[in-house]
């Protein structure tokens, strides 16, 4: 079931001391300290050529001493206001992020990809952008938005491997989520409460998912819902989709051929034949359950308009050998997707 970032829960259990020994490895990684922020900005406003009056404003956010210490989150917005007092554009990005949003499409950040723009400032804004991204669903966005970008680029060096985590896990590719996992684990006692409580759930809830398993097939539909909730009904929303449907005929296909195998020894007859036949792919020309062409995959794809009999035909054979549940899921996927195309016009 999709994990809700917003969860807190378990505490750390402490190796024994020889045991760490054991497996004790130097982090990739480090935190951002405040006066390493501190510099780095400083720096930054010399070489801006800004105005006396706006140079002294945005040195103000940054006093001497060392304001919350280790809080890469809270340096990072300290970088962005004190970029939006410079930079009409990083204004603009700061005001947009900040106010209510209205949607379908976020803020654009093109100019952001210019490398005529200040290194410290892009880097930086791509990650305070990429983590209003994750806010509002926008998971493939915050992907795109912090690729390249490493630890080092930012002030919020967890705050990128928890954000690109979390992102990869609701799109679900759990390889990738589970590598930023362990690679954002390796400061465990330096992360953020909130950070590491969610990097455990998220271990667990991807220690058991395999690839084309039921669980991870309703992985996905959830994550085409969400693209389709959010306004992104293209070719990524396709493949995803696309790539459901090839699931669910492997796993029909692979219930047929048990029930095929085993059918003939059973003595009980009646009972076992009955189950068969209901798997028997149709002989007419139709469709075989769940199939469709790869030009009509999408959110007009007409999934839903699969004949009852052909349907229900496959839900039994889900319904077998998996619980209830996911039986529920994948027809009200169906039925959702059947009441789409019946609202578009033509239909």
């Amino acid at each position: 079931m999709q994990i809700r970032i917003t969860i807190l829960l378990l505490l750390a259990i402490p190796l024994p001391r020889a045991a760490k020994a054991e497996i004790t490895f130097d982090p990739t990684w480090e935190l951002t300290s405040y006066q390493q922020a501190r510099d780095a900005i400083l720096a930054w406003i010399d070489q801006s050529k800004l105005s006396e009056e706006i140079a002294f404003q945005a040195r103000s956010f940054w006093p001497q001493g060392n304001l919350r210490a280790g809080d890469g989150a809270a340096l990072l917005d300290r970088a962005v206001e004190t970029f939006a007092v410079a930079d009409p554009q990083a204004k603009a990005l700061f005001d947009a992020c900040h106010a209510e949003f209205q949607g379908p499409l976020p803020p654009s950040i093109d100019w952001l990809v210019d490398p005529s723009q200040p290194q410290l400032l892009r880097n930086n804004l791509r990650l305070f952008y990429a983590r209003w991204l994750a806010q509002h669903q926008y998971y493939d966005e915050v992907l795109a938005t912090l690729e390249n970008l490493k630890p080092t680029d930012v002030f919020d060096p967890a705050g990128l491997l928890f954000y690109r985590m979390v992102a990869h896990h609701q799109v679900v590719e759990p390889d990738k989520s589970r590598l930023t996992l362990e690679r954002l684990l390796e400061r465990e006692t330096e992360l953020p409460r909130r950070y590491l409580e969610v990097a455990r759930l998220l271990r667990r809830d991807l220690s058991g998912l395999k690839d084309d398993s039921l669980d991870h097939v309703a992985r996905r539909m959830n994550d085409v819902r969400r693209r389709l909730d959010i306004g992104r009904a293209g070719k990524q929303v396709q493949v995803v989709e696309k790539g459901v449907v090839d699931s669910l005929d492997k796993m029909i296909k692979k219930l047929e051929e048990q029930q095929q195998g085993g059918g003939g020894g059973n003595p009980g007859g009646q009972q076992s034949a009955k189950p068969l036949q209901q798997s028997q792919l149709p002989s007419n020309g139709a469709k075989p359950p769940m199939k469709v062409d790869q030009k009509e995959v999408g959110n007009k794809s007409g999934w839903g308009n699969l004949p009852p009999k052909e349907r229900e035909q496959a839900l039994q054979q889900i319904g077998r050998d998996y619980p209830a549940h996911y039986r529920e899921l994948i027809e009200q996927y169906f039925r959702e997707l059947a009441d789409e195309s019946k609202s578009e016009p033509g239909r």
